[in-house]
């Protein structure tokens, strides 16, 4: 009897965004509250988009980007 292995689901890039969205801000050593305050954007959607609870807006990200001082870099790569 073959058994089939068990594929590894990929990580929907969403989750993968939310992970990187919270260690760029913990790296930075700002709370959510100090980001809210240079970005505009209430601490709760930040807190939102950390969990994947909000889906934000391009322009969003870019707030939060340039709270970060960073810049979004986004790539197309074969599935």
């Amino acid at each position: 009897m073959k058994m089939k292995a068990k594929r590894k689901k990929n990580p929907e890039p969403n989750q993968e965004f939310n992970k990187i969205l919270c260690a760029a801000r913990k790296s930075a050593g700002i709370t959510q509250t100090q980001l809210s305050q240079k970005t505009g954007i209430s601490q709760c959607d930040i807190s939102r988009i950390e969990t994947g609870q909000a889906n934000p807006s391009m322009k969003t990200l870019k707030r939060v980007a340039a709270g970060l001082n960073m810049c979004i870099k986004l790539e197309l790569v074969p599935a």
